[in-house]
This record gives C-alpha cells, sequence and structure tokens, in this order.
C-alpha cells in the first residue's frame, strides 16, 4: 500500500500546474462575467498534448490510466480554473471511453486522433428532459432506414453544445426488452445544425461552458456511427460511469483546496481587533476540519482511480469517491465564504463563483440520494428502495 505518487505523476501535476498559470483567477473571472467558451485555454491545453491523457497510444494519445486524468483534472480545478477550465476539456479527456472500449478499428482511427489533437469537440447527450436519472425512459428514437438512422427527440443538460462538432448520443432502436434499458443505442456522429438546434440554458454559474437544451428533428446517422450492438448502448454507457465519477471527484477536490487557500490566505491577512482572524480558533477549526475531509475524499477517490486502472471492481469506490469529494467541495467553499465574510460576495476575490460552481459535483452526473441507494443496496446488501 503506497500512498505516493510516482516522479512521473508528479511532473504530469507540475506541468499541468505550469500551464494552468497563464490563465490566472481573472482570466476565470472574465470568462464567468461575459460567458463564452474559453478557447485559449482548450488550445493550449490540446497544443501540450494533455487531451490524449488517457487515450490508447496508437491513436496519438499517452495510454496512461485514470489515476493520470485524475491528476491532470484535479490540477486544472486546483488552478482556480474550477469547474469553468476542468469542463473545458472533460469530455475529451475521458468522454470517449466507449469509443476505445466497444468501437471498431475503424472508428477508433476516424474519432480519437481529431479529439485528441483538439481539432473536434464532442459532447455527450443522453439526459432527457422527461428522464433525468432513469435512464431507462429515454424517449430520443433512432429508426432504421436504409444505410441511415434517422434520430428525434429531446436531450437537456448538455454541456459544450454550442461549440461542440460530434456527439455521443444514446437513443432508442427498439422497444424495453428483458431489461428496461435494453433496446437502448449509442452512436458517435456529427452533431449537424441543420437537425439540432442547441438552445443554451441561462444558468448559476460555470459559464464559461454552456449547458444546452437540444432538439434533436430527423437527424440522419450513418449506421457506421453506431458503437457496439444495436439496442446495447446502455452496457456501453455503462463502462464510462465510474471513471467519470472519479474524475468528477478530482474535480471537486480541486476546487475545495482552490478555495480553503484563499480563505487560509485571507485569515492570515485580515486583522479584526488588533489580530489576524486566522489566529481565532473559531476560524481555525472549521478550515482544518475542510482540509481533513478533503484530503478523505482524495484518498477514496484514489484508491477508485487505481482499481479501475487494474480492472477491478470499483463502482462501490467510484461512487463514494464522487459523494466525499462533492460534500468536502461544497463545505470548503462555504467556508471559505464565511472566512470572507462581507468581502467573499464580492466577485473580486472569487470566493462567491466558487461557491456556485462547488453546486455542479452535488448535482452531476448523478444525485447524492442515489448514490446513497447504491451503497445502501449493493455494499450492504439492504432491499432496494426505488
Amino acid at each position: 500500500m503506497d500512498f505516493s505518487l510516482t516522479p512521473d505523476q508528479l511532473s504530469i501535476r507540475d506541468a499541468i500546474a505550469k500551464l494552468c498559470e497563464k490563465f490566472d483567477a481573472q482570466y476565470w473571472l472574465d470568462r464567468d462575467r461575459k460567458g463564452g467558451f474559453p478557447e485559449d485555454f482548450y488550445r493550449a491545453v490540446a497544443d501540450a498534448g494533455w487531451l490524449g491523457i488517457a487515450m490508447p497510444s496508437q491513436y496519438g494519445g499517452a495510454g496512461l490510466g485514470i489515476t493520470e486524468a485524475a491528476l491532470m483534472m484535479q490540477a486544472i480545478s486546483e488552478s482556480g480554473a474550477g469547474f469553468s477550465g476542468a469542463s473545458a476539456v472533460h469530455m475529451n479527456i475521458f468522454g470517449l471511453n466507449p469509443v476505445v472500449v466497444f468501437g471498431t478499428e475503424a472508428q477508433k482511427g476516424r474519432w480519437l486522433p481529431p479529439l485528441i489533437r483538439g481539432e473536434q469537440k464532442a459532447c455527450f447527450a443522453v439526459t432527457e428532459p422527461g428522464a433525468g436519472l432513469n435512464t431507462a425512459k429515454i424517449a430520443t428514437t433512432a429508426r432504421r432506414e436504409g444505410d441511415h438512422y434517422i434520430l428525434r427527440g429531446q436531450k437537456i443538460w448538455i454541456s459544450t453544445a454550442q461549440v461542440a462538432d460530434k456527439m455521443l448520443v444514446l437513443a432508442r432502436t427498439a422497444a424495453a426488452g428483458a431489461r428496461p434499458t435494453d433496446g437502448l443505442s449509442l452512436f458517435y456522429t456529427d452533431l449537424d445544425r441543420r437537425f439540432v438546434e442547441a438552445r443554451e440554458i441561462d444558468k448559476m454559474g460555470r459559464k464559461a461552458v454552456d449547458s444546452n437544451m437540444l432538439f434533436i428533428e430527423e437527424l440522419p446517422v450513418p449506421v457506421r456511427d453506431l458503437i457496439g450492438d444495436e439496442g446495447k448502448g446502455f452496457d456501453c454507457i455503462l463502462h464510462g460511469l465510474n471513471p467519470e465519477r472519479i474524475l468528477i471527484a478530482a474535480e471537486a477536490i480541486g476546487l475545495g483546496r482552490a478555495a480553503l487557500r484563499r480563505a487560509v490566505d485571507y485569515a492570515k491577512e485580515r486583522v479584526v481587533f488588533d489580530r489576524p482572524i486566522g489566529q481565532n480558533q473559531s476560524i481555525q477549526h472549521p478550515l482544518a476540519r475542510c482540509w481533513m475531509e478533503l484530503e478523505a475524499a482524495n484518498l477514496m477517490m484514489f484508491k477508485a482511480a487505481a482499481l479501475y486502472d487494474r480492472a477491478q471492481a470499483c463502482g462501490a469506490e467510484s461512487n463514494a469517491a464522487k459523494y466525499l469529494a462533492a460534500e468536502a467541495c461544497f463545505r470548503a467553499c462555504e467556508q471559505a465564504m464565511l472566512t470572507h465574510g462581507g468581502m467573499g460576495y464580492a466577485k473580486e476575490y472569487h470566493i462567491e463563483r466558487y461557491l456556485r460552481e462547488a453546486m455542479i459535483p452535488r448535482l452531476a452526473p448523478v444525485s447524492p440520494q442515489l448514490i446513497l441507494c447504491f451503497i445502501a443496496e449493493k455494499v450492504l446488501g439492504l432491499p432496494r428502495s426505488y
């Protein structure tokens, strides 16, 4: 049992931190105020070769594991970029894992290199207004007509759809079978704006990365864009759920650390009643608790990543890491706000932006309540509650 990072892993973290120095807090504050995709940040990450960190080397990637990808995403978030920076590259890092695992060699050769080089951006189109977390209720349809499928339906909370060239989309090709999720098929195809309207959602935070409602009207999708077997798309999606939870956990821990760092610095500098407020235990103790909670979540996150990279079962650990990291992140951002007092409410101190973004890992990609249900059923052996 070794809790230390290897020299190579340390160099990844240091290199990402160095790259992020060019994109300071003011950069992300401007993005939060004005919106608009952080193209220059995305391009810097792509040009440095980091988008392929966890993609196979034969297609231009680095061939490393989810552990290294988590280190990278955590370093981006911890730099102060938070979820605005992490979400700008999140889909490129591991979003096409279903293609890597279930795609044909021709599909991998066609799709992975341009994504790794940053020539194409992709979005993940699964969630629907009428389904939410109940994926079995997806209503978007894909009917076969010759050498194409015709897709029709709606998706919601689809990140980067304003700038994406491609989309990974789940649609129903047949009625449910023995399992409610049977009949769902997965496609990776062009986001053709003649047939797909991406309507941006005006939201609370992370304005540098858009969230959208998609209206898909008779989108023709070539049969060659089907991933895996028809009707087995949910199985393809399932394979990527644990890595996604691990990466979200890493990003949440990074954001929590960024908030904690600012809170500690402010507590050292802010003098009230002739003493720095950080000398008061009422300030010290909550910040110390935040540090412990973030570090504990970090250990669970790396345990899940290590299990995944060894091809071992990691569902419980991945879900637990996401839950613990999201809660620790939120409490760190909340405590940073309380430490700053009224100044925490001022945008120039960045804490209010962090607190808004801290809601993201609590809500997505799965609710804390469903994680608790999963642990209760799969780990504790309690009867299914939903």
